[in-house]
């Protein structure tokens, strides 16, 4: 019979195995890749699985916990920066290169934003402290007095995109699209620009989770 400290390190060994299999496959394939997948993956049986994890919501939390937290920190380190446009600069630096490096990350952090979510306390937070940044950039001068929450879905919207380009290619033309929209983003070319859409984090969520089920087939 098998001591209980041994059961212990048995568990431990397969919530290892779940979590590394599920970071790999949710970093190739999205987080909406079946559970048996990641089961078989790590070589646990799925009931194993639902032991360690309960939920898909609680797998993706803990798979993503660092990254979260270090988008987390730099979200707080850009408020508090005493130049806020470097601030804004290199939390959008961040967010999309991980989206290029890891396609479940963008997923991941927009779940984050849904209604319901088990992390509203952060959410309400984030939504915050963005706030706070994007006045403090205007209030400096530096980013222009109609950039909108939407230009930042704008922005992910169009980085996800290239993803889909040659892996070689993919970072060195994120970054290009970043400058790009940096630059317009900016005051110096601070021309009347169109409306901006009223589309915010969680409806760019339910509009990416749709595409999804379309392109699977339903």
């Amino acid at each position: 019979m098998a001591e209980p400290t041994d059961l212990r390190a048995d568990a431990a060994r397969n919530r290892t195995r779940i979590v590394e299999a599920a970071r790999d496959l949710f970093r190739t394939r999205g987080i909406d890749v079946p559970m048996s997948t990641i089961a078989r993956r790590a070589g646990v049986g799925v009931a194993t699985l639902f032991r360690r994890f309960p939920s898909r919501e609680a797998l993706v939390a803990e798979v993503f916990a660092e990254q979260r937290a270090h988008c987390e920190a730099l979200l707080r380190k850009a408020v508090a920066d005493p130049d806020p446009w470097n601030g804004f600069r290199r939390l959008l630096e961040f967010m999309c290169a991980e989206q290029i490096e890891d396609r479940g990350f963008t997923e991941a952090f927009l779940a984050s934003f849904a209604t319901g979510s088990a992390h509203w306390q952060q959410r309400v937070v984030a939504e915050s402290a963005f706030d706070t940044l994007v006045r403090r950039a205007q209030d400096s001068g530096r980013l222009r007095r109609d950039f909108a929450v939407s230009d930042l879905v704008m922005l992910m919207m169009a980085n996800a995109g290239l993803r889909n380009a040659p892996p070689e290619h993919a970072r060195d033309l994120s970054r290009r699209l970043l400058d790009y929209l940096l630059q317009s983003f900016g005051t110096e070319g601070d021309a009347p620009l169109s409306p901006a859409s009223p589309l915010g984090l969680a409806d760019h969520l339910t509009a990416h989770s749709g595409s999804r089920r379309a392109a699977a087939g339903g």
